[in-house]
């Protein structure tokens, strides 16, 4: 690898670990949050369900934006969409504005991750080289896991929580300035290629409001008559999206692209690892923080182990997807996962320790970083260079849908709403036994990839 190419990894890793830390920095800042502007406990929710939503409606749109407007303006604007979102949500004074601001960052990040996802798979060559990249971009990612939630204390601790939204600002500044050194600009757009506003629209909508369904279930009822029109309505614009794309000379989301074998695969493991490995770390916060008792600093060290196995996994499954196949290294990370969710289920008790879940950590968390980057590769291989962006957003669409799926539904099988102590400790237990089976179904999704086959590209 070059020294310039070594530097625009480094830059779209950077943003990567930017959407991550903002993810999960601003969880440890919640209480403080509620109390400063006013949140019902009802409503604090949102603080961090308001960027969900967003990110999760607009990632088809930020990945065909990619494909049609040139990767580098969107990766430039998505990034000054979230430098100006993060500094008005640290100048918010009420919680309308702030959740606001919530709303716009996740804007910003729906159209950051694609086109960063798409600039890693262009820039580097399908095969070796790609999967080193997707290794460091992953690992980046894992980080943010544990420096989110380190940051996210001391800084809340130090500085009050105006500064975890603060700290995005010359983040955001920096990659802007890299991108113009480090990544070429973009050519003209293509004649007779146009945007998709109808399935933009219809799919934005569709997404977003499934999304909202999903978290906001278990708070309002899933027989609520609002959580029953969203599911309805979403539904709808679904199906209406799905339509329109069929009938469309230039659609949004091209249906062909399900041609492709390893990209369809890859979606299906996606959507179960937001189902079940994504799910662990709010099962782990919960744990550590209304268990164990830990405060915001403790819990963010206490990621740092789980963090550091995840980004072990990830430069582990670039070098196994390259010697032993995506097939392989899928199944690998599935079974290796629910086997340590398993353990790490079990290491849970009301007067437990860290010591006891830490075995189903390190395994867990090692097998997690495998899948991760396992299934960024597989949602790559084949895809024609003009619609990365656009696979990228299908690919992260079902990463969010599938997380706020498996939340909801493990969260109500554990009974968690208003447990406490024992009770929560044996729910805690329940949800991630299940999510260990759930890892399981990714297991089986995984063998139906094709044995070290590389697939030809769709064409455009």
């Amino acid at each position: 690898m070059s020294p310039r190419s070594g530097w625009t990894l480094a830059l779209l890793a950077l943003s990567q670990l930017i959407i991550a830390l903002d993810f999960f920095i601003v969880f440890v800042a919640l209480p403080d949050i509620g109390r400063d502007l006013g949140f019902s406990p009802q409503t604090l929710q949102w603080v961090a369900s308001a960027y969900a939503v967003a990110y999760g409606g607009f990632l088809l749109f930020g990945g065909r934006a990619a494909d049609l407007l040139g990767r580098r303006r969107m990766f430039v604007a998505a990034l000054a969409i979230f430098a100006l979102s993060s500094l008005a949500g640290g100048l918010a004074g009420s919680p309308g504005l702030l959740v606001a601001a919530r709303v716009v960052q996740g804007l910003g990040g729906a159209l950051l991750f694609p086109a960063t996802v798409a600039l890693v798979n262009t820039r580097f060559e399908e095969g070796p080289a790609r999967n080193r990249a997707l290794g460091v971009w992953s690992g980046a990612g894992a980080s943010g896991l544990a420096i989110g939630s380190l940051a996210g204390g001391l800084l809340t601790g130090a500085w009050g929580w105006q500064a975890d939204f603060y700290v995005n600002v010359p983040l955001a500044a920096l990659a802007i300035a890299g991108a113009y050194v480090l990544l070429p600009a973009d050519g003209p757009r293509q004649r007779g290629r146009r945007f998709d506003l109808p399935g933009a629209v219809l799919a934005t909508g569709g997404v977003s409001l499934l999304a909202y369904a999903l978290i906001q279930g278990p708070e309002s009822g899933w027989a609520s008559p609002a959580i029953l029109a969203a599911f309805a309505l979403a539904v709808v614009l679904i199906a209406a999206f799905v339509s329109v794309e069929r009938r469309s000379a230039d659609p949004l989301m091209p249906l062909r692209l399900f041609g492709n074998r390893s990209l369809t695969s890859a979606i299906a493991v996606i959507l179960v690892f937001g189902a079940t490995f994504n799910s662990i770390p709010y099962f782990l916060t919960v744990y550590f923080q209304n268990v164990l008792g830990y405060g915001a600093v403790t819990t963010g060290l206490a990621f740092l182990v789980p963090a550091l196995l995840i980004a072990l996994g990830t430069q582990l499954g670039g070098r196994m997807a390259g010697r032993i196949g995506m097939r392989a290294t899928l199944v690998i990370g599935t079974v290796g996962g629910a086997l340590g969710a398993a353990a790490l289920a079990l290491g849970v008790s009301q007067d437990g320790s860290y010591w006891a879940v830490l075995p189903g950590i390190v395994v867990m968390g090692v097998s997690q970083g495998l899948t991760w980057t396992g299934m960024w590769i597989a949602a790559a291989t084949g895809v024609a260079a003009a619609e990365q962006g656009v696979a990228s957003g299908m690919a992260s669409t079902a990463l969010q849908v599938g997380a706020a799926l498996g939340l909801a539904v493990l969260v109500a099988a554990g009974g968690l709403g208003e447990a406490s102590g024992a009770a929560l400790a044996s729910g805690l237990r329940i949800a991630v036994l299940i999510a260990a089976a759930g890892m399981l179904l990714g297991t089986v999704v995984a063998l139906t990839f094709a044995r070290r086959r590389i697939a030809e590209p769709v064409p455009a």
